[in-house]
C-alpha cells in the first residue's frame, strides 16, 4: 500500500523569542524542517502542511540550501486540526498515513518503519513513551499527586489508514481534541501504543533546539 508522510509545520518563534519560526531554525547547519523531512524520503508521497505566510521563505530555504527532495506543499488552517484536515484531503486513494510534527527532526526510520508495518483497519498506531518524573494536579490552592504507572507521553508520527483517518476528521473541532489519536478515537477508532523514542523531542525552546544539536552527534 503507498505511503504517504503528513509533515504539519504551523508553529511560530514565540516560545524560541525569535523571529524565525522555529521549524526553520537551523540544526546542525540546515533548518530543522529539512531534517524532518528527510526521515520520510522513502515514502512515496511527502505532504508539508505551511502557514500561508510561510511559503515562500520556505522555498527560499530550499533554494539557499538546495534542498530537492519532492514535496507538495499545502496552506495550513488557523488551527493544527484544520492543518491536518487540509493535508488529508491531498491524499486521492486509501494509503497508510504517517502524520508528524514537522518539529521532530530526530524520529528514527527504524521507528517509522515499526509504527507502518503495525497500521490496520480500524487502528491507529501511536508511539509513547512513560512518564518518569512525579505528576500532581494543582487546583487552586489544592495539589495532589497522581499516580504514574498508567501515565505516557505521546509522540508523532502517528500513522492510520488514510480513509479512516479522513472520515475521522470530518467530524467538528472539539477542545479535547488534543492530538490525531484523539480524533480517531472519538469516531470509535481503536489506538494501538507503540515504544516511542527518547530522541524523538519536540522542538519548542532555545533548550530542546541545543539538546537535539547534542542528540545529532
Amino acid at each position: 500500500m503507498k505511503q504517504v508522510a503528513l509533515i504539519v509545520a504551523g508553529g511560530s518563534g514565540t516560545r524560541m523569542k525569535t523571529k524565525t519560526p522555529k521549524q526553520f531554525l537551523l540544526l546542525d547547519g540546515i533548518p530543522v524542517l529539512m531534517h524532518t523531512l528527510k526521515q520520510f524520503a522513502s515514502f512515496n508521497q511527502i505532504i508539508l502542511v505551511l502557514p500561508k505566510k510561510e511559503i515562500e521563505n520556505w522555498r527560499f530555504l530550499c533554494e539557499q540550501f538546495k534542498f530537492n527532495l519532492k514535496h507538495t506543499v499545502v496552506i495550513g488552517g488557523l488551527s493544527r486540526f484544520s492543518s491536518v484536515n487540509k493535508g488529508l484531503k491531498m491524499i486521492t486513494e486509501n494509503s497508510i498515513v504517517a502524520i508528524h510534527d514537522g518539529v521532530r527532526p530526530l524520529i528514527s526510520k527504524k521507528l517509522i518503519s515499526r509504527l507502518i508495518k503495525k497500521v490496520k483497519k480500524g487502528y491507529g498506531i501511536i508511539p509513547v513513551l512513560p512518564v518518569k518524573d512525579s505528576i500532581r494536579t494543582i487546583t487552586f490552592d489544592k495539589t495532589k499527586n497522581i499516580k504514574r504507572e498508567n501515565l505516557y507521553i505521546v509522540q508523532t508520527p502517528q500513522c492510520f489508514l488514510s480513509n479512516e483517518v479522513k472520515n475521522a476528521y470530518k467530524t467538528t473541532y472539539k477542545l479535547c481534541f488534543t492530538d490525531d489519536a484523539s480524533v480517531f478515537e472519538k469516531n470509535n477508532g481503536k489506538i494501538l501504543c507503540v515504544d516511542g523514542e527518547e530522541k524523538n523531542i519536540k522542538i519548542t525552546t532555545k533548550d530542546d533546539l541545543k539538546i537535539a544539536s547534542v542528540l545529532m552527534q
